[in-house]
């Protein structure tokens, strides 16, 4: 019998790959001799670099870079395909987690730390980058990583505008020469799991702006700012942006992204699921098993459990989802290619107890799915 684990993470709590071991050392309780095949997932947000870097024995290499509000941070990326590729999360630079909750002001954060993480890509030859972005602390547009990448973003009287969304007011005019050109020999991926184009109601600002601190007044100010923004690019650079899919992802990076490099936006799950070659790994199994923190009605839109089991489906491989909790409406999973899914937590509990005592209780469920088998 063969066993493909592929899980995500479970938030604040364990890495893909821990999930993954645990299930397998329940599994291996009662058919102690199956094949277990271990493949770390990640739907482009957290965790992204750490589960491909798990599944492909890859590296993670470390760099301090400018973080959301201006000072140097621990930064990373990932290099896996023998260094060929790159694998990075902008929330590792410029991350909401980054910014104390009294200090978050979207005016101010930059994304100057993510074109440095690019650039260190960059040194080390590679061929691509993924890159998600997700959990930003910015709402900038990208502004700051194309200034890191060697853009000019220019006021009127041809100065430097400086970096946050709220610089943009000044923005008049961008000078593109002194990008890196080696941007243009590197294909880049961009896990982008929103589909919110740049501007408007269902905009960057309006919708993710106040969780990153932005006031009513302070998201009318960034709304306009981003569409100056998104004019100039059209004007200086020849690219609309501004209401493209996924444009306001992280603050309109997404926008920036597709304004001043090669790149896809893709389905964060839809990338992960072709760098591992899951389905390599899926089409003669017996069984999958997949798995996030929480399985409920929003699992069904993009998240790594209905990607793993798609890909299941195409082959007839039947598969089961294990959580830390089933929330309200989890049984749409079922018309989504998963057979049968299990909460770990065994009563009631507290959250805290919840996630200190979460790798036994994945141990004991898959043990018991194992029996049942």
């Amino acid at each position: 019998m063969k066993v493909v684990i592929a899980p995500d993470s479970f938030k604040e709590s364990l890495s893909a790959t821990e999930v993954a071991n645990a299930i397998e050392e329940g599994f291996r309780k009662i058919f102690p001799h199956a094949d277990f095949v271990k493949v770390p997932m990640a739907d482009g947000g957290e965790g992204l670099v750490q589960s491909l870097v798990d599944s492909l024995d890859g590296r993670l290499i470390h760099q301090d870079v400018t973080g959301p509000l201006g000072k140097n941070v621990k930064g990373f990326f990932g290099l896996i395909h023998n260094d060929k590729t790159a694998v990075i999360e902008m929330a590792a630079a410029s991350g909401l987690h980054l910014v104390s909750r009294e200090d978050r002001n979207p005016l101010h954060t930059t994304t100057y730390g993510v074109g440095e993480l690019i650039l260190s890509a960059l040194d080390y030859d590679v061929e691509k980058i993924i890159l998600g972005i997700g959990g930003s602390a910015t709402n900038d547009g990208g502004a700051g990583m194309a200034q890191a990448l060697g853009v000019k973003l220019l006021d009127v009287d041809g100065r430097d505008i400086g970096e946050g969304g709220g610089a943009l007011a000044h923005l008049h005019s961008i000078n593109i020469e002194g990008l890196d050109t080696r941007l243009s020999e590197v294909s880049f991926e961009v896990a982008c799991d929103v589909e919110n184009p740049l501007l408007g109601a269902s905009g960057a600002s309006a919708v993710f702006g106040p969780q990153k601190g932005a006031t009513e007044e302070m998201v009318v100010i960034l709304d306009q700012n981003l569409a100056q923004f998104a004019r100039v690019i059209e004007r200086d650079l020849g690219k609309h942006v501004s209401d493209v899919l996924g444009a306001g992802a992280a603050g309109g990076l997404g926008a920036g992204l597709l304004a001043f490099l090669p790149c896809e936006l893709k389905k964060g799950i839809q990338i992960v699921v072709e760098a591992t070659r899951l389905e390599d790994h899926i089409r003669d199994a017996s069984l999958v098993i997949t798995g996030e923190g929480k399985i409920d009605n929003q699992t069904i839109y993009g998240k790594t459990p209905i990607g793993v089991a798609k890909v299941a489906k195409k082959h007839a491989v039947r598969v089961i989802g294990v959580a830390g909790s089933l929330g309200a409406g989890y049984e749409a999973v079922h018309d989504c290619g998963i057979d049968a899914v299990f909460s770990i937590v065994p009563g009631v509990t507290s959250l805290e107890q919840a996630l200190k005592h979460a790798y036994p209780n994945i141990v004991n469920t898959a043990r018991n799915i194992a029996s049942i088998m």
